[in-house]
């Protein structure tokens, strides 16, 4: 393998390149119009324009970004995340092509895109499900008996979904129709697919993910656990590795099982089994992401591998170097996705010129980031500029590390989900360890956090107004 196209933009393209480049591999960017400036076109040996700003005119170009792979006499694509990572159509073309498609076989991603045929698949191992029909459903009459069979409160889910996206919860009978037609046309919106599945809702859940990477010669890993709780939107907004909460017995129970869910599918390369851990500690599959995850530095960073290498090595056919029992969890990792957001407002995309830009720098601090001071932030993609990472040996130095991190990334020209990052990490609820996803719902509102700033920055004035009197006292009158 010589040279790879990295089919994605922003941190993750850098990502992928610095790995490609320390194994001694050629790296393409592809480009839309509005990044054509970006970094991740700087850092690539070769790049090319594929199409406008909007991500159906460019990223999403399956067969165009193919055409480029074969005209620069590409070996292997990469993905990364979002965009085309989970299109089980484009990784089928790229294979036709004879092109490495770094990544799981289409097989795979077809199977475990769909949260029905994913839970058809694994059936036969005896994981642990969330109760529910495992049918998709339209009808609504007959999805209420379901419902009712069930037991309110219970989940609506659309079947191609993700992201929250059509997920509805519902906590009575009266309030079903409703929800349930809410949840058809989300569904319809974001995947031209208005099929449902309905579940019983696990009232205080953990969201604990199990990393795994699987070669093509039968061996299969589990890389230990995240804990991805910290939502906004049933979207994760902090990860960690380990979880406060899982026991050695229980980590192994949950990392066998998804070694399983990766069975179940033939799955090749890295890829994520996502689980509810309920307030008894029973866990329940919930999917299969079949990409490197966002959240996949803090597993790197406890057990000293590289994914993308992994991902690299596994892909050109190589058996995976390591055993399970070589891995070992070492320290403890944190991650905040630094997001173009206004938590202020409820989280709403904040666009705009990155007026100031600077990085927290030091031992124990990793930012993959994807954008530079000056730059204007594009309303065509996801608003993410960058993670955060830390390091420590415990939890709590890994925290200290996050926060004094967090006070030293300078972002001006934009809103951040920096403070709101600072907010969590210094809410005693989560220093505990004794959180689950309703954490937002239950601890955070923009008022809380205008009063932390408000507080902050007054206290800074006058840390300020001290030194100022003090830099006083010490100047000398020069003499007449």
């Amino acid at each position: 393998m010589k040279k790879i196209l990295v089919a994605n933009r922003g941190e993750i393209a850098i990502r992928v390149m610095k790995t490609a480049q320390k194994m001694g591999i050629k790296t393409v960017a592809v480009y839309s119009t509005v990044d054509r400036n970006a970094p991740h076109v700087k850092f690539a040996d070769e790049a090319v324009w594929i199409g406008e700003a909007p991500s159906n005119q460019s990223y999403l170009l399956g067969s165009k970004i193919i055409e480029v792979a074969k005209s620069l006499n590409v070996d292997a694509i990469h993905p990364g995340y979002g965009f085309l990572s989970e299109n089980a159509d484009f990784a089928e073309e790229v294979e036709k092509n004879n092109i490495i498609f770094i990544g799981p076989k289409s097989k795979a991603i077809k199977i475990m895109g769909s949260k029905l045929a994913a839970k058809d698949a694994v059936k036969a191992y005896n994981i642990p499900m969330v109760p529910g029909i495992d049918e998709a459903i339209t009808d609504i009459e007959k999805a209420k008996q379901a419902a009712t069979t069930i037991g309110f409160p219970i989940l609506i889910k659309a079947s191609a979904g993700g992201g929250g996206k059509g997920m509805r919860v519902v906590e009575s009978e009266a309030d079903f129709e409703s929800q349930m037609n809410r949840a058809i046309s989300e569904a319809v919106a974001a995947f031209g697919d208005g099929s449902v599945f309905i579940e019983k809702y696990v009232a205080s859940p953990r969201h604990i993910e199990i990393q795994v990477m699987a070669d093509s010669h039968g061996n299969i890993l589990y890389l230990f656990e995240r804990e991805c709780s910290i939502q906004r939107r049933h979207q994760k907004v902090v990860e960690e590795a380990p979880s406060a909460v899982l026991t050695p017995e229980l980590r192994k129970k949950m990392g066998e099982a998804a070694v399983l869910v990766a069975k179940s599918c033939d799955y090749l390369g890295a890829g994520t089994v996502e689980f509810l851990l309920d307030e008894n500690n029973n866990f329940y599959f919930l999917e299969m992401n079949t990409r490197l995850q966002v959240e996949h530095p803090v597993t790197e960073l406890i057990t000293g591998t590289d994914l993308v290498e992994l991902q690299i090595r596994v892909a050109r056919g190589e058996a995976l170097a390591i055993k399970q029992e070589d891995l070992k969890i070492k320290g403890h990792a944190l991650e905040l996705r630094v997001y173009a957001e206004d938590p202020l407002n409820d989280f709403l995309p904040s666009v705009g010129h990155l007026d100031v830009y600077q990085l927290p720098v030091g031992e124990g601090i990793r930012v993959d980031n994807g954008f530079e001071q000056g730059m204007d932030i594009p309303i065509y993609y996801d608003p993410m500029l960058a993670k955060l990472i830390t390091y420590g040996q415990t939890r709590e130095e890994a925290i200290q590390l996050m926060i004094k991190a967090i006070e030293d990334y300078q972002v001006e020209g934009v809103h951040t989900t920096l403070p709101f990052g600072k907010f969590v990490f210094e809410h005693e609820a989560f220093r505990s360890g004794k959180f689950d996803t309703h954490f937002v719902k239950q601890y955070y509102n923009a008022d809380v956090l205008k009063n932390q700033m408000a507080q902050e920055a007054e206290i800074a004035a006058l840390v300020a107004l001290k030194q100022y009197f003090e830099d006083q006292k010490n100047v000398r009158l020069p003499i007449q």
